[in-house]
């Protein structure tokens, strides 16, 4: 019997599925790996990665970092980050970490949220959903984001405070502290409730 299969490529964002068992386990796209020295993003017409900007520091992403499919940051979202006026209209940025190096971009992975930072962005919720890769020999085991090397959080901290800045301009970003599991599963209901109301429920295109 033929496997389902889809007949042409669907849109990362919105053809395809969050995952098996959201909010724990999800799909994460990948747009940037930790040696992007470009930013990369989805271009939300065609679904193909574009150049967005060159990175503005010598910082580079400590993790893999993408979005959930089908997820958006709309009211439900903003309304778990007190002192924001909005979402900030794009699928759930996740970050997944995993022992072995994974240099492209534009693959798909199984990964279990474990935590976030959350992130105010010109006053909008931009949260960073923390995530690792399924079957990970080191890190599938993680369940919070507690158990995660406290460097590794230091250094995503970094990376989001200083990766829209150059030394010398006033800071554009505000974190807050990381936060669990369970809120960070509360952070993914809402933003795949957040989408269903933005787009609907089946898949767009």
């Amino acid at each position: 019997m033929t496997r389902p299969f889809e007949r042409f490529r669907p849109h990362p964002w919105h053809g395809l599925d969050p995952g098996p068992e959201p909010p724990w386990r999800v799909h994460a796209y990948v747009e940037i790996t930790p040696f992007d020295l470009v930013k990369y993003e989805v271009d939300k017409p065609s679904g193909y990665l574009r150049v967005d900007r060159p990175q503005r520091t010598s910082a580079l992403p400590p993790t893999l970092y993408g979005f959930i499919p089908r997820t958006y940051c709309g009211e439900r979202v903003r309304a778990l980050m007190p002192g924001t006026a909005r979402g900030d209209g794009d699928p759930l940025d996740v970050c997944v970490v995993s022992e072995r190096p994974i240099a492209r971009a534009e693959v798909i992975l199984g990964v279990r949220v474990v935590g976030g930072i959350p992130m105010r962005d010109g006053g909008e919720a931009d949260d960073k959903i923390v995530a690792v890769l399924e079957g990970d020999l080191l890190w599938g085991g993680v369940r919070d984001v507690a158990e995660l090397p406290r460097a590794l959080l230091d250094r995503l901290r970094h990376y989001f405070t200083s990766y829209k800045s150059l030394p010398g301009e006033a800071l554009r970003v505000e974190l807050g502290p990381s936060y669990g599991a369970e809120h960070a599963a509360r952070v993914v209901e809402a933003a795949l409730a957040d989408y269903a109301a933005e787009f609907g429920s089946g898949r767009v295109g």
